[in-house]
């Protein structure tokens, strides 16, 4: 699907509801069907990925209902899940398939995984590898780096696993595995990662043990049902939060953002860069720190991002690389090679599509440098089926001379499906 933006002729203005966190909305199901009893998750993402979890879980033999306002999991228990009948597929979701393959580790049966083309390009080994080490038969192309993945679960082993990437998914998959593991299972990484994981599997019952850069799990423990309110995604309200910060005179309310300390690093960079942010409505719900934020429009400085900091906002980097055209002086981003593996290498097609725009921006190895005060012209830009890319793409069409035509936004449906009607609403077009 092809759609054109426009420059927008107003501020953006008015209040935005923030669709539901992706990636609690994952592990809310995923959780929740291993559980014993029966839990109740409102504010449920409704994007292809993690409606993408619902359809494995249910071929899995769990029970789930779905209401306008409510996903009901009849849990199964740690060990109730049953062998699938057919090919488990993930769709776009390397969530899926990474922390379901923790889970599938575990089992006494055979599955096999598959998803879209992207999936098929995405590393597994960083999953498999450690998983292999537990004891667990996993295969597929490249020694099992490479879907489709097939995993026979066998008796785990429970280990001390140094990780050499800080991947929230790497961890995850391997503390799952670490439920139907002998002993202790214990992941270290070389910084923290988003840790949603250990949160929620901490309000369905389960003892973690986390520290800095460490997470460690008893295996033989149960899950309890638990009832999960799923708060508003700070990676989908970056898009917004962009928006605002780009278009002259704008003022943009967002409500419900989870701001979790392991994801909130666009908040930081935001703020390094002179935007105008104030938080209201601060609360904890389901262990996650939830607040409104309203941003107006103010001028920008460039900054630099690194280090520790990118695990705290990786998928946030395209959005950043568009604001930073926009900022006085030139902006820094490095030790982002892990944006190579995502639904597309984003360091090239970030660059070169905000290139073919009229930005001053070039890759590196490890990331980008923007040139920031450059108008941008405008024309065609394409997704590459990447949902974040599609996104910051069309919020150059705000700031762009001339119309900018984007191809395949329909992946955008994958994170955020009322994206387009969102921003015609801030824009007055509703």
């Amino acid at each position: 699907m092809e759609k054109v933006i426009y420059q927008a002729k107003k501020p953006l203005q008015g209040t935005v509801v923030t669709p539901g966190d992706k990636s609690i909305s994952h592990r809310s199901v995923m959780f929740a069907a291993i559980a014993e009893g029966t839990s109740e998750i409102t504010g449920f993402l409704r994007g292809q990925d993690c409606l993408s979890t619902i359809s494995c879980m249910r071929q899995l033999g769990v029970k789930i209902e779905e209401t306008e306002d409510k996903i009901i999991v009849h849990g199964k228990g740690v060990h109730g899940l049953t062998e699938p009948k057919e090919i488990l597929d993930v769709g776009n979701s390397g969530t899926t398939i990474r922390l379901l393959s923790g889970i599938l580790a575990g089992q006494p049966f055979a599955s096999m995984l598959i998803g879209d083309d992207s999936i098929a390009k995405r590393p597994m080994r960083r999953v498999t590898g450690p998983l292999k080490m537990m004891n667990a038969t996993i295969d597929g192309r490249d020694y099992a780096n490479l879907t489709p993945i097939a995993i026979r679960g066998g008796s785990l082993q429970g280990m001390s696993y140094v990780s050499p990437v800080a991947s929230a998914q790497v961890k995850s998959a391997i503390l799952l595995a670490g439920l139907y593991a002998n002993g202790t299972t214990t992941v270290a990484e070389p910084h923290k990662s988003r840790d949603h994981t250990e949160r929620m599997l901490q309000a369905f019952g389960v003892d973690v043990t986390s520290s800095e850069l460490s997470a460690s799990i008893q295996g033989g423990q149960k899950l309890t049902a638990t009832n999960v309110h799923v708060p508003g995604d700070v990676s989908s309200a970056t898009f917004m939060l962009v928006a605002a910060a780009i278009v002259p005179d704008s003022d943009v309310t967002l409500t419900n953002v989870g701001l979790n300390p392991t994801r909130s690093g666009i908040i930081d960079v935001l703020e390094r860069m002179g935007a105008s942010l104030t938080f209201s409505n601060e609360k904890t719900v389901g262990g996650e720190p939830v607040a409104d934020i309203r941003i107006r429009y103010q001028e920008l400085t460039s900054t630099t991002v690194e280090g520790a900091e990118i695990p705290r906002l990786i998928d946030e980097i395209p959005a950043i690389a568009l604001l930073a055209t926009q900022a006085k002086g030139t902006t820094v981003i490095k030790d982002a090679e892990e944006l190579k593996v995502k639904e597309t290498n984003r360091i090239d097609t970030v660059v070169l599509q905000l290139q073919k725009l009229g930005a001053s921006i070039e890759a590196t190895d490890d990331g980008m440098i923007i040139h920031g005060g450059e108008s941008l012209h405008g024309g065609s830009a394409e997704s590459y089926h990447d949902h974040r890319i599609g996104m910051t793409m069309a919020l150059a069409g705000l700031i762009s001379e001339n119309p900018v035509s984007v191809s395949g936004t329909d992946a955008i449906a994958v994170s955020y499906p009322n994206f387009f009607t969102h921003l015609e609403e801030l824009q007055g077009d509703s």
